[in-house]
């Protein structure tokens, strides 16, 4: 049997991620994996923010996570920080985990509608253990005990993209990938059918060097710029910058913080927001602003002003367009990370959306020819993932309560996808969440952002109201005190960090299949 030609266009965090898993999951025999990339064109490397959907990324891959945190200088991650979205100078957390449980099989936020119409509940978020060890800078594993408190959250990581990039791409060697050194001058289409291709598909890149890189199946991780997928297939692209108007981002990585706590922060400003993402060996930083309401020099000027500790390198400036190509599997070619599509980091999904990019395409991978039925189930899937991220985005946008600017009364008033409307109808009425059989968020995510900034809906499930508002006061208090034990124990999120450096065994839980507010 001849074996089939798999070529990726591009390093960085979506090739190699690609690439170590094609060659983790597919036979040898039966495929050839050839990674094309240029040093001479620099990576985004700005998403350094992760969901807890990498740890099961990495164990397939038979990752030690051990390991992982040293290779690629990480620190663990139990929520998102979000000042100044709500009410001003007020913030809130999202985190992975629980907030509460329910009671006799009803969600515990409608008896904490209940008790807080009553003015007898403490904010949401304090029944997060997550939460609460996040700010008093606690980690440790979560219990595997699912009758322990200390098993309500997840977790992630902040790490160096580009240091993982680069672990995985001697993950992906070894296993039998050929890297090969080259910035793509022509992208070869195919001008005669056959059994295996089409006219139009893609038949080989050519290199600046005048090689001929041949291939059956082709995976664009090349950015923004689409080589294949754009430029020479030209699938289009879907434009959602009147619902997300941000397009433009500054970066600036500076020194390391002392005590990195276990949260990333995205502050909002004036036309936008800033993030804080602290590594081991050094901090990243940046901001993403609207240019409609903010310059350029005005961003730079509040991004450094506001920054926490020295800056160690320059400024790299970003533009983009959110939105998504029409179509993420074109023909024979694959586009997977921001050759796809861009949302802009403000829940940490990019490496989420390459991941599930490389599981779909791995569950539809093509034995020879590739089928237009399996092409179109994927593109179904991969267009519910983005549109459910991106709604997920807007909904921050829309609910956000601040008064000092025109961007932000612009995004309270402007109108949002049907989708997004139905789910933000359903619950100012009645305090109800519809879950989604597919999709990122779940309605602890959901819930997290609703009543951390603000949106806090009148009524809710009248069957709280037969449990006596002092027996039920008790309960939210022993559960209150309960996570404080919990937390109390639990080392500084320093001092777990410290102890990867010297763990050689795998002692960390297995990644469960879904994680309270987000899916795994």
């Amino acid at each position: 049997m001849t074996q089939q030609r798999i070529v990726v266009l591009g390093g960085g965090s979506a090739g190699w991620m690609t690439a170590a898993s094609l060659a983790k999951f597919l036979n040898p025999q039966q495929f050839t994996i050839t990674l094309v990339e240029s040093e001479l064109i620099g990576t985004v490397g700005v998403g350094e923010a992760t969901l807890p959907h990498l740890r099961s990324f990495n164990q397939l891959l038979g990752i030690d996570e051990n390991e992982f945190m040293r290779e690629t200088g990480a620190t663990y991650k139990l929520a998102i920080q979000f000042p100044g979205w709500g009410e001003e100078g007020r913030s809130y957390f999202h985190p992975f985990g629980l907030s509460g449980h329910d009671i006799c099989g009803i969600d515990f936020h409608h008896y904490w509608l209940h008790l807080n119409q009553l003015g007898k509940a403490e904010p949401f978020e304090n029944y997060s253990i997550a939460v609460n060890a996040a700010k008093q800078q606690k980690y440790q594993y979560p219990s595997n005990n699912p009758n322990d408190i200390s098993a309500d959250y997840g977790y992630a990581f902040h790490l160096d993209a580009t240091l993982y990039a680069r672990y995985l791409r001697r993950f992906a060697e070894q296993r039998g990938v050929t890297r090969i050194e080259g910035k793509v001058v022509e992208v070869c289409l195919h001008q005669q059918s056959s059994v295996f291709h089409q006219v139009g598909d893609i038949a080989s890149l050519r290199l600046d060097s005048g090689q001929l890189i041949d291939g059956d199946l082709f995976i664009d991780c090349s950015g923004f710029i689409g080589v294949m997928i754009e430029q020479a297939l030209h699938t289009g692209y879907e434009d959602w910058t009147h619902w997300l108007p941000c397009d433009r981002a500054i970066a600036v990585p500076t020194e390391r913080c002392a005590t990195p706590p276990p949260y990333t922060r995205a502050a909002a400003k004036s036309a936008g927001w800033q993030w804080r993402i602290p590594l081991q060996h050094r901090t990243g930083n940046g901001i993403v602003y609207c240019s409609a309401y903010m310059d350029d020099e005005q961003a730079e000027k509040i991004l450094l002003r506001d920054i926490e500790e020295n800056p160690t390198a320059g400024l790299n400036k970003l533009r983009f367009t959110t939105g998504k190509r029409h179509k993420t599997w074109q023909r024979n070619c694959v586009a997977i990370g921001l050759s796809a599509g861009f949302l802009e980091p403000l829940e940490s999904t990019s490496l989420y959306l390459i991941q599930i990019a490389i599981q779909k395409l791995l569950e539809h991978f093509p034995a020879q020819t590739i089928s237009a039925v399996e092409r179109d189930s994927y593109n179904r899937h991969m267009d519910t993932e983005y549109l459910r991220v991106r709604d997920f985005i807007i909904m921050h946008y829309k609910v956000n309560r601040r008064q000092d600017s025109e961007f932000w009364r612009y995004c309270q008033h402007m109108a949002v996808p049907d989708s997004l409307a139905a789910q933000m109808a359903l619950f100012s009425e009645g305090g109800r969440i519809s879950e989604y059989r597919q999709g990122l968020f779940l309605p602890a995510s959901w819930l997290a952002v609703y009543l951390g900034q603000g949106l806090v809906p009148t009524h809710y499930d009248q069957r709280v109201t037969k449990l006596p508002s002092e027996q039920l006061h008790r309960h939210f208090e022993h559960y209150l005190a309960d996570i404080k034990a919990a937390v109390d124990k639990m080392p500084s999120h320093v001092s777990s960090i410290a102890a990867t450096q010297r763990r050689q065994s795998v002692d960390y839980p297995a990644a469960p299949r879904s994680l309270y507010g987000i899916n795994a």
